[in-house]
């Protein structure tokens, strides 16, 4: 099998056993991890079992209804038998569960990290670089609320938002999750991350564009990767969504932005992952959209991010945040160049490191709470006239300048200091040479 099916038969299996040593639900007596582990020793058909295990599970636990994967009926039963072998194996220590899902939770979204890098490109449907989701959050700052997330993938938003909740003494329940994802097995995916961690949700599987499954809902924050220049999309010229203008049928960038704002509560903000082109593009409308953005004064921050952070596409990204109160930073939008930051990992990938995500965040916190932000090269506000001078174009690099540079030293002083330097030299090289000669026509012996 290709990563992106066996992917479903190890979360699976993971889950399974999570499930049985947590506590965290009840497990009917069919779908306990030790008798399961048995019937793969025993050499039978453990496929049957498997699936029969998921359903028993589902049927005891409501919230994991539709969730766990039914595919383990028909697979080659001796390969099965070595998998099953092999996660009984594995040393989860679920032992050390206590409700906040670290444990299991980090192995789960380990193995939703190395299976995205098998799957190259198809791999960034469900998976976002935790960096940037890190960085996503930490400039959001969700400590209370209603999170959405339009295209959740397996749910990396909600896991990183909980994490901030947490990490500032705040409470599980102190946020609830909104999500929708269209394709079925990354549902199943998100359903599973959010219950080895944890939290509850109200995740749909369907078309966010066809049929919004959370037409009343009004987000205090929204944090969203959505699939890059996506071309095949459902569009109607009519959505009431399309307030600032009708995204092109050939890309849905703008479309996603606008979906997002429509959910947006009065006092909500936003962090959305863009491909490069839309902070420029003036193609099919999208110019037009992006100056109605800015003139509506609802972009608040701009950051420009460094390549390869996302294995699974060449694609240069950047982020947009967009907030419905700027209050005092009205009129005006942080741009941030981080285009030269994070570390490689390998000739192909690079990382934030906690140190850039603590650099980028801070620029946005001093600027939010009014202080001065205006370091050339790297961040800079900029008042909506300037904007408007580059014709609306969003690209931090237009905007922040270049980094301070010492100043040249004149010619002149260069070369009366370089003529010292050498004459100092000079002057030393015959203290040695007459030391040298010294020692060498003195006494022996």
């Amino acid at each position: 099998m290709d990563a992106a099916q066996y992917k479903d038969f190890v979360l699976g299996l993971v889950f399974l056993k999570f499930a049985s040593g947590s506590g965290a639900f009840h497990v009917p007596e069919r779908a306990r991890w030790d008798a399961l582990a048995a019937s793969g020793d025993a050499s039978g058909d453990v496929g049957p079992v498997l699936d029969a295990a998921m359903d028993a599970l589902m049927a005891a636990n409501p919230s994991l209804a539709g969730a766990l994967p039914k595919i383990f009926t028909g697979v080659d039963g001796h390969r099965l038998a070595e998998l099953v072998a092999l996660i009984d194996g594995a040393r989860f220590d679920t032992a050390r569960f206590d409700g906040t899902g670290d444990v299991l939770g980090e192995i789960y979204e380990y193995f939703l990290e190395r299976f995205a890098r098998a799957e190259g490109k198809r791999g960034g449907e469900f998976y976002t670089p935790a960096g940037v989701v890190r960085l996503l959050v930490e400039i959001l700052e969700p400590y209370r609320g209603r999170v959405y997330d339009p295209c959740c993938g397996s749910g990396g938003m909600f896991v990183q938002a909980e994490r901030f909740v947490l990490s500032h003494r705040g409470r599980r329940d102190d946020i609830a999750v909104f999500g929708q994802e269209a394709n079925e097995r990354t549902w199943r995916l998100a359903r599973m991350n959010l219950a080895v961690h944890g939290i509850g949700g109200d995740l749909a599987r369907t078309d966010t564009f066809h049929a919004d499954a959370h037409p009343e809902l009004r987000a205090d924050f929204v944090l969203a990767n959505p699939p890059f220049n996506m071309s095949d999309w459902y569009r109607r010229t009519d959505d009431p969504r399309w307030r600032f203008g009708v995204p092109p049928a050939g890309n849905a960038n703008f479309a996603w932005i606008q979906h997002i704002l429509a959910k947006l509560a009065p006092g909500g903000s936003a962090g959305v992952v863009m491909a490069n082109g839309s902070m420029s593009s003036t193609q099919k409308g999208e110019g037009e959209i992006r100056a109605a953005l800015v003139e509506a004064d609802l972009v608040s921050c701009m950051v420009a991010l460094p390549p390869q952070l996302f294995r699974t596409t060449q694609i240069p990204a950047c982020l947009w945040f967009f907030a419905k109160d700027k209050g005092a930073r009205s009129g005006h939008v942080l741009f941030v160049d981080a285009r030269d930051m994070g570390t490689l990992v390998d000739r192909t990938e690079r990382v934030l490191t906690p140190a850039d995500i603590a650099r980028i965040a801070n620029a946005h916190r001093a600027w939010r709470g009014g202080e001065p932000v205006d370091e050339p090269g790297f961040a800079r506000s900029v008042p909506l006239a300037a904007i408007r001078e580059h014709g609306h174009v969003l690209a931090p690099g237009r905007h922040v300048g270049t980094p301070a540079v010492a100043a040249a030293e004149p010619p002149a002083d260069r070369i009366e200091r370089l003529t010292k330097e050498l004459l100092a030299c000079l002057d030393e090289s015959s203290r040695l040479d007459a030391l040298v000669r010294s020692r060498l026509d003195g006494p022996h012996g």
